[in-house]
């Protein structure tokens, strides 16, 4: 044991949608220290753990319960005193964060978070898209359709597409056809614009689709793309091609705030 009393810290490092240069610099830091590292190995690229220090003792979660992942997690701290939980993403979505964290909590092991860069973002870098825009959307909508784990009530995609603002959709290309009839039920017309990215940022497989509720799924058949996909709905996709936009307020001379004065007035 590392230390004659105290269990070492758990850190559940989000290693971001699949680039190994995208995790943060304090994420790399502590792949870089850590005695144990349990990696999310059908998600996060092997490639990911090439930052371990020799010796490091390294387990691919894929075919682990969560109660398997959680007794791993607390011997390694009871080994060593920096041990990484690499999960895909971003920890706090999609990844189980507070059932294991409460197995963590039972044990008396201490665990942190340092955040990662979500597929969602990544998916519109890819893309070259924003995922708000003035007077057309302030709003992003992070969810999923019910598949084999429900939604709660109130949170179905048709309510939740009502509004009319961006939607990130995780984990639910395979029911492309039930996000469709979502949209149409929420009045989303049929020339809407969904882009679809696969494997977003990952080097060499990223695949990024540009549709419309009517053809989107067609287009991704034809692309074979089942699996690991992110499915972005919003008004403000395509718009560096319209022919005007509403300029950000931020950095319209005509507005003034604490860190610059108005240049022009308004009508000028």
């Amino acid at each position: 044991m590392h230390s004659d009393t105290l269990p070492g810290t758990v850190w559940f490092v989000g290693a971001g949608p699949g680039d190994p240069d995208l995790i943060t610099v304090k994420g790399r830091r502590l792949l870089e220290q850590a005695g144990g590292i349990l990696f999310a190995g059908s998600l996060v690229d092997q490639a990911a753990t090439l930052h371990a220090p020799e010796g490091c003792a390294i387990r691919d979660s894929k075919d682990m319960t969560l109660e398997e992942m959680a007794a791993w997690l607390i011997e390694a701290a009871s080994c060593h005193a920096t041990v990484v939980r690499l999960q895909t993403g971003d920890p706090g979505l999609y990844g189980a964060l507070v059932e294991m964290t409460r197995l963590l909590d039972a044990a008396a092991v201490p665990w942190k978070v340092v955040p990662g860069v979500s597929s969602a973002m990544a998916s519109a870098a890819a893309a070259g898209e924003t995922l708000t825009l003035p007077e057309v959307t302030q709003t992003v909508i992070l969810t999923r359709v019910a598949g084999r784990t429900p939604m709660p009530a109130g949170e179905e995609l048709d309510a939740l597409a009502a509004h009319r603002t961006t939607l990130c959709i995780f984990l639910s290309i395979t029911l492309l056809h039930e996000v469709q009839d979502a949209l149409r039920r929420a009045g989303w017309p049929e020339d809407a614009p969904i882009l679809v990215v696969q494997k977003a940022s990952w080097p060499g497989e990223e695949k990024v689709v540009r549709g419309t509720l009517a053809d989107i799924k067609k287009k991704c058949q034809a692309e074979r793309i089942a699996s690991q996909a992110m499915i972005i709905a919003s008004p403000a996709l395509g718009a560096r091609d319209w022919p005007e936009i509403a300029r950000s307020k931020l950095y319209d001379p005509a507005f003034s705030h604490r860190f610059r004065r108005a240049s022009v007035t308004e009508n000028a």
